[in-house]
């Protein structure tokens, strides 16, 4: 069998569409997947069979070399040979860690498979649930990767039999998952059978890997593997990973199971995009036809500092190539393509033409960002932009940053929009009050990885404050109606709130219900499925990005049509920093009962639309029993049962809860527990200690919960300090006019 990489025989195959894989490799955090994606460019001969394991290729960023953690995807296009036919496997590396699942979710648009990698010790961990369901949910097709399987021999010191079982358990648990979360008329279909050789068991650090169909084929047998590391007989190790590489298990069982991009995306389309199927448009895209309009959905812009930003995503109709001018729909801009390549790893490999199934990076569409779709300029018109990208977590920690010399203060503010257009969950704020420049992330480490990558891409020194929690506000009663005036007195609103109800919440998260969609369709849905009235669901003008609603409950009134845009900002930007402690509000109905609008459009505009519209729903809310809510992290932590108490003491001690504590195998239980965000910092450092190093864990986002009565009004005091704004709370009568 050969393995070579160059650039022209991968282009020549994909204009093969059976020919063509596009895959990603997901996983809990330090489960070796990059480690994995170095077996597979060794075959490719991109790097040393010697160093695979050791170099980190697709971590080419020195923060990631460092940390030994990949925290971007990293894609590159392989070449493999199975049963004598060439193909092409467009690769995506992606983060494991909880603070990096953002750029998970923008990778899994690009691939039609998922290899999820498990630790063998370990087994399916919190972010393994995470990213499996994430692909699920996009419909993509997993496979699975059972690695570290020598940690089973050396650290445990398991038998023959007792791999065998672990195995089975990780398969069990896996299938579980699948069972659960993929959509009924792939439940059955995607379940692992390792018999067929779905599933491949190893070592990525050694590039040994074996599934079911190769040890028949080869003679080797899973007990050949065990013995050969229970004795630690490096000759015998080295023989194996000629006979049973890595790179030929994981890759054959790609090629073998991961549908091609004309079959995936028949089943894919109907999921991704809300037009019409049976339109030229639809029909192209089902067939992934080549030769149809362009249609290029991104998933990842890149900062290259000698090009610019630079696109990557998936061709799902038509073909890219230099010259070509295009539509962006979301940024509502006419575009050029000034260069087409392919992702090799750090490299960008520029090219003539990309087709449809494949991934493509595109230098030229700079106002374009991560979610983008781009469109041949012909149908502009008449193109359906794809469903937006929807994240499982959402920014909860943030500091306040500034340059150690104000010279620099240019350089900041043009660093931190590039990290922001590259990663869309890390979110830029100035501070009106303080000037201070606020950057929140997923995580404690997301914004340490920020901090590092501004010194040593951009050369930036910066001072930042402590990193503090993302707080929501919200109501836990009905308001009665309050009037606003606008300051010229012409102008007047009534309004009212209330919280909304848990299901319409889900809802609009799991974006079932959209601002954009059609009104009868979208009142159905929340008629049947969250208990609305039928009228009132009808009359919904704007769903905010924080999960807010606004309703238009008047009758007959003057100029309203001619202000509803006026009101509508207005009502955002009221649900962008609420009244308690200036932080977003969340799970709030705002409802419009009615309105005196001035006929002279020149008394109407926004400096009188909107504070006519902020001071009511402020009033509102402080008069509906008005709370915070905090972000809360689920925590999964494995350890020997003899740190149990000093285990539980730590989650309880931090306003946590334990949900569940069950026995793994040998002595190791795995406990389940909640614990607020605003508790979490150093607690990695307190589990080591009282683990003696001996507990692993992972951390995912879990909920918004009401912060205590007990704490709320210290919370909200400094909260309102931090912001440059008098601690004492509101009232009231601060937004009433008199």
């Amino acid at each position: 069998m050969r393995y070579v990489k160059t650039v022209d025989q991968v282009l020549k195959i994909m204009n093969s569409i059976e020919q063509i894989r596009n895959v990603g490799i997901i996983a809990h955090v330090d489960h070796g997947k990059t480690t994995t994606t170095d077996s597979l460019l060794a075959a490719a001969g991109i790097i040393s069979p010697r160093l695979a394991g050791q170099v980190l290729a697709m971590d080419f960023l020195d923060v990631e070399q460092r940390r030994q953690m990949t925290v971007k995807a990293a894609n590159i296009s392989l070449y493999h040979e199975y049963e004598g036919r060439p193909y092409v496997i467009n690769l995506v590396d992606t983060p494991g860690h909880v603070d990096f699942t953002g750029k998970v979710t923008r990778s899994l648009r690009m691939i039609d498979g998922a290899i999820v990698v498990v630790d063998a010790v370990e087994g399916v961990m919190t972010q393994t649930e995470t990213v499996l369901r994430q692909a699920l949910e996009e419909r993509i097709r997993p496979l699975l990767f059972i690695n570290k399987v020598d940690r089973l021999i050396k650290e445990l010191r398991m038998g023959s039999d007792e791999i065998k079982q672990r195995f089975i358990e990780i398969i069990r648990e896996i299938n579980n998952l699948i069972e659960t979360y993929a959509e009924p008329e792939f439940k059955k279909k995607w379940i692992l059978d390792p018999a067929q050789g779905m599933v491949a068991f190893g070592s990525a650090r050694d590039a040994i890997g074996l599934t079911v169909p190769m040890s028949r084929r080869k003679g080797v047998k899973i007990d050949d593997l065990i013995e050969a590391y229970s004795r630690g007989n490096k000759d015998v190790i080295e023989d194996l990973k000629k006979k049973i590489p890595l790179h030929e298990a994981l890759l054959d069982m790609v090629v073998k199971f991961v549908p091609n991009p004309k079959e995936a995306q028949y089943y894919r389309i109907p999921k991704l995009w809300r037009g019409e199927i049976n339109t030229d448009i639809g029909k192209a895209m089902m067939e992934a036809n080549p030769d149809g309009p362009l249609i290029f959905f991104v998933c990842d812009m890149r900062w290259d500092p000698h090009a610019g930003f630079v696109a990557t995503g998936r061709l799902f109709s038509g073909s890219v190539y230099s010259g070509q001018e295009i539509y962006l729909m979301n940024a509502k801009s006419i575009q050029k393509v000034l260069q087409v390549g392919l992702y090799m790893g750090p490299y960008r490999e520029v090219v003539d033409r990309i087709p449809a199934g494949n991934v493509a990076a595109l230098l030229g569409p700079d106002l374009a960002r991560a979610g983008e779709t781009i469109v041949d300029t012909k149908i502009r018109d008449v193109m359906v932009p794809f469903e937006r990208l929807r994240y499982v977590s959402e920014p909860v920690v943030t500091m306040a940053i500034e340059p150690k010399k104000t010279t620099d203060l240019t350089k900041l503010m043009d660093a931190l929009k590039k990290m922001s257009i590259e990663d869309p969950n890390l979110i830029v704020k100035i501070n009106e009050e303080t000037g201070e420049y606020l950057v929140s992330g997923m995580g404690h480490l997301h914004l340490e990885i920020v901090l590092t990558l501004l010194r040593e891409r951009f050369g930036l020194d910066v001072e930042t404050t402590q990193p503090t929690v993302v707080y929501r506000e919200t109501v836990r009663d009905k308001s009665t109606v309050f009037e606003g005036k606008s300051p010229n007195r012409h102008n007047r609103f009534y309004i009212s709130v209330e919280p909304l109800n848990e299901e319409t919440i889900k809802l609009i998260q799991q974006g079932i219900i959209t601002e954009d969609m059609d009104a009868h369709k979208r009142a159905k849905i929340l008629r049947d499925e969250a208990a609305w009235d039928h009228d009132e669901a009808r009359r919904i003008w704007a769903i905010d990005e924080n999960i807010n609603v606004l309703i238009d409950r008047t009758s007959g009134i003057q100029y309203l049509r001619e202000v509803r845009d006026t009101i509508v900002q207005g009502f955002r930007l009221a649900m962008r920093e609420g009244p308690l402690a200036l932080e977003p509000v969340r799970g709030l109905k705002v409802v419009l009962h009615d309105a005196v609008i001035h006929e002279d459009p020149a008394h109407r505009g926004p400096a009188q639309i909107y504070p006519a519209v902020r001071n009511p729903i402020y009033a509102a809310i402080l008069s509906s029993r008005p709370t915070l809510l905090e972000p809360i992290q689920k925590l999964e932590i494995k350890f020997p049962i003899d740190y149990l108490g000093p285990i539980s003491a730590i989650i309880t001690k931090r306003r946590g809860r334990i949900i569940n504590v069950v026995h793994m195998i040998g002595n190791l239980v795995k406990m389940l527990a909640e614990v607020p965000v605003a508790e979490s910092l150093d607690l990695a450092n307190e589990l080591r200690s009282a683990s003696a190093g001996k507990a692993f864990w992972g951390t995912e986002f879990s909920r918004w919960a009401v912060v205590p009565d007990s704490l709320l009004v210290d919370i909200v005091r400094k909260l309102r300090q931090r912001k440059g704004v008098k601690s004492e709370l509101p009232r009231v009568e601060d937004f009433l006019s008199p």
